[in-house]
């Protein structure tokens, strides 16, 4: 007993004591890091009306620091929203009915002081440029974050395209398109978890009825 006391009081052990001690609570950071900047899709709803398919989600996420601190230096972010509708075939791979996307640019006006968000259909490059269907100001950063996490009503499909004889899967995804970023940005945050900002949902669909124009809403509320 006195020879394992003697033992433990040895600098080597004690060094190593530290270390492990040390990679714990480097691992336990990592994993609280990990939760804060979770992205997570929630409310997926998907409704058939007659005259499309419409797509409703929340998408939860937080900013980190380095992404709002480039915003706040005046470099615009962009979120790519993504939708496949696949029709599941028993004897080949499955066909794809339905396709959708749009883009979500987010910046600051240092002038103004104000953040700024255009929504444009479809995907883009540095060739196309921004198509902007909508453009909102916003006097905080949470109230122009909340209209990027919020999808709503988002036609993305005909009625027709689905089969209602068939069963039919879907791909939603929701992300940070880093090839948007300036060149120096794109080197520099290629890998970094802080700059990775997405999230995915695969699964069966589950096709909701629309409530008609002009439904009563009484008792919901």
């Amino acid at each position: 007993m006195d020879f394992i006391t003697r033992f433990l009081k040895k600098p080597v052990v004690k060094t190593l004591a530290r270390l492990l001690l040390g990679c714990w609570w480097s691992v336990l950071l990592a994993l609280g890091q990990s939760a804060a900047f979770a992205t997570e899709i929630t409310q997926l709803r998907v409704e058939r009306a007659d005259d499309g398919v419409y797509l409703s989600a929340l998408v939860r996420f937080d900013l980190t620091p380095v992404v709002e601190d480039a915003l706040l230096k005046g470099i615009p972010m962009f979120f790519v929203v993504e939708v496949d509708i696949y029709r599941d075939r028993w004897y080949w791979t499955d066909l794809r009915v339905a396709s959708a996307a749009r883009t979500l640019r987010l910046a600051y006006q240092p002038l103004t002081r104000r953040w700024r968000v255009n929504i444009a259909s479809g995907l883009i490059s540095s060739s196309s440029g921004l198509r902007a269907t909508l453009n909102q100001n916003y006097d905080t950063l949470a109230e122009a974050l909340s209209a990027i996490q919020r999808v709503a009503r988002w036609k993305i499909a005909e009625a027709s395209d689905l089969d209602p004889d068939a069963v039919h899967k879907l791909n939603f995804s929701f992300r940070l398109d880093l090839s948007q970023l300036p060149r120096p940005f794109q080197i520099g945050v290629s890998g970094q978890r802080e700059w990775n900002i997405s999230a995915q949902v695969k699964e069966r669909l589950k096709l909701e009825h629309a409530a008609p124009p002009g439904a009563s809403t009484e008792g919901t509320q």
